[in-house]
């Protein structure tokens, strides 16, 4: 464990939450009335239709699930599996798990905006989870908050709002931060990812040790809780990722951004100079290797965590188009996709530059549903939050997960998130 002393975390779930739920419901409820009570749903959770499904019943209709198959046959089946999923979690005790890395793939120059500049890129992660933590950042300094230049905050903003609203508690992983982060965390014992272009992003070993280890924290997190949400942090991930879906033979993938100008050319040229480095996809190689070669210390760490807390727990991926790499890698060390979904925010999922709902299907023939959640960013009163609903970030630390486990926990709707994500944004100013 790292060790640093600071404000407790947010306080434990509790009886508080489903209060707070139905105060938020009224609220959203024409006319100050409490909403009509929802009908039972049918057998499989969900109503059926084709392409992208509503909620009702068991979730809420700030949600949309989503499937890659492009047919009503597709369509039916990720409903089943979500309302499945849902009715296990609903209401029950979600754990937040934000698992902070690093890659020196985000120094090469335009491909990430994360940090409020260039300079100060690899203290992102850090400062996410401290952000969730202390509501601040010491390593950016007193009271700080990460943000951009211009002043948009980062998305561990959104995720803190969840967490807080809905009572979840969390746990911050160390998997090869630059710099690690001053508060308690686990640690897992990696070096920083190295930039893909120019040499392996780490050694085999390093890469196996990670799903190694992050096995040990996925069992250790899933005996704590009904559901884990896991989340990422790290700055020039969507680049390693589509070089590890790329490298695993997933040709059609591509990545969204947290620019609202996807740098897809300069992407591909990346993944293309890697794979060449490489030798791939000319050479024999295994998933882990794949992985060492092109991934960052991230996507084995949280697949590892998968594969052991699926076995007796749900698993939300809070994530957007990095959490395909993830489910690519843990099929080919073991997981249980009939525990699992990935859930994500509305921003990424509405990305025409990204395939990130088609790249999930793909990773796992089809059977892991994508929750999609639209927080109402994009009616807010604040410009630097309505950034996001114009494709500002559009995801990250887990924001959009945590914002889906949020509204399952308490019943929130976009209404109810938005006026969460508003009062922390207050708070931070």
């Amino acid at each position: 464990m790292g060790a640093s002393g600071g404000p407790p975390a947010p306080r434990a779930a509790g009886p508080d939450a489903a209060a707070a739920a139905e105060a938020e419901a009224a609220a959203e409820a024409p006319s100050g009335r409490r909403p009509e009570p929802q009908p039972p749903l049918p057998e499989g959770g969900m109503p059926r239709g084709g392409g992208d499904v509503g909620g009702g019943g068991l979730i809420p209709s700030c949600i949309r699930i989503h499937s890659g198959g492009g047919s009503a046959a597709a369509a039916a089946a990720a409903a089943e599996s979500a309302g499945q999923f849902c009715r296990r979690v609903r209401r029950g005790r979600f754990l937040f798990a934000l698992v902070a890395s690093y890659t020196a793939t985000c120094e090469i120059p335009g491909i990430s905006c994360a940090g409020a500049g260039p300079g100060l890129m690899h203290l992102t992660p850090p400062a996410d989870a401290e952000l969730l933590h202390y509501g601040h950042c010491p390593s950016l300094g007193p009271s700080a908050v990460p943000s951009t230049p211009d002043g948009k905050p980062t998305p561990a903003l959104l995720t803190r709002a969840a967490l807080v609203s809905a009572s979840i508690p969390h746990v911050v992983v160390n998997a090869g931060c630059a710099e690690p982060p001053r508060l308690p965390y686990i640690e897992a014992a990696l070096p920083a990812g190295r930039n893909i272009a120019v040499e392996p992003a780490m050694s085999e070993s390093d890469a196996l040790r990670a799903v190694d280890y992050g096995r040990i924290i996925g069992r250790t997190l899933s005996s704590l809780a009904d559901c884990v949400v896991i989340g990422e942090t790290v700055p020039g991930g969507t680049t390693t990722a589509l070089a590890v879906m790329r490298g695993l033979g997933m040709a059609s993938a591509s990545t969204s951004s947290s620019m609202p100008e996807n740098p897809v050319g300069l992407k591909e040229q990346v993944v293309a100079e890697a794979m060449r480095r490489a030798g791939l996809p000319g050479r024999r190689a295994d998933a882990f290797a794949v992985a060492a070669e092109l991934g960052d210390p991230m996507i084995p760490t949280v697949a590892g965590m998968l594969g052991a807390a699926s076995e007796s727990s749900a698993v939300l991926l809070a994530g957007g188009t990095q959490m395909a790499a993830v489910l690519a890698l843990a099929r080919a060390s073991g997981c249980n996709l009939s525990n699992t979904a990935v859930g994500t925010t509305a921003y990424v999922t509405g990305d025409a530059t990204a395939t990130m709902v088609q790249s999930v299907a793909e990773a796992t023939s089809g059977t892991v549903p994508v929750l999609a959640v639209d927080p109402g960013l994009g009616s807010s009163a604040e410009p630097q939050l309505r950034a996001y609903a114009g494709g500002f970030a559009k995801e990250g630390a887990g924001a959009g997960g945590a914002l889906i486990a949020a509204a399952l926990r308490t019943g929130a709707g976009s209404g109810g998130l938005l006026r969460a994500v508003e009062r922390e944004y207050g708070r931070s100013r």
